[in-house]
């Protein structure tokens, strides 16, 4: 098998997130967990990343940007790709900011810092979900480090 047939089984995962120091961790993460990786800085450019061909399995959303935020972003890829699996990622916990997440349609949230396993489960369970061919999609979930951990933007 080639590598181009190895990398199209390999499902890409987009992180759009304004943080170098995130989007390093993302990809050292989820490539080590056999992902490819696509990065965006802003809402803006994942959302042209998208127009322009990239096909996410899943794309993991900074709630907090500059310019256009993760809930605007979020509404926009619905509209681009309604089927597009999203797990927003924020230092945020705020009950309110994730009930509008999860009904503009995000699959999860993620409070930063984003433990590896909370984010494997989480994307195991898009890609699950992806793969289904139920006509009920799954309720969304939350998950959330435990007091006592240091929160990043």
């Amino acid at each position: 098998m080639t590598s181009t047939a190895i990398n199209q089984l390999r499902p890409t995962v987009l992180v759009i997130d304004d943080s170098p120091e995130v989007q390093r961790y993302f990809r050292f993460v989820l490539e080590a967990d056999h992902y490819l990786v696509e990065t965006a800085a802003s809402g803006e450019t994942g959302l042209q990343l998208v127009r322009t061909g990239c096909v996410p399995s899943v794309v993991l959303l900074d709630m907090q940007m500059p310019g256009m935020d993760g809930l605007q972003t979020l509404k926009c890829l619905r509209e681009l790709q309604p089927e597009l699996k999203v797990i927003m990622c924020s230092s945020q916990d705020d009950p309110e900011i994730i009930r509008q997440a999860i009904l503009l349609g995000a699959q999860a949230y993620l409070v930063k810092p984003v433990q590896h396993l909370y984010l494997s489960a989480a994307l195991e369970r898009c890609l699950a979900s992806h793969c289904r061919t139920s006509p009920n999609p799954p309720s969304p979930v939350l998950m959330m480090p435990r007091e006592g951990l240091g929160r990043a933007n």
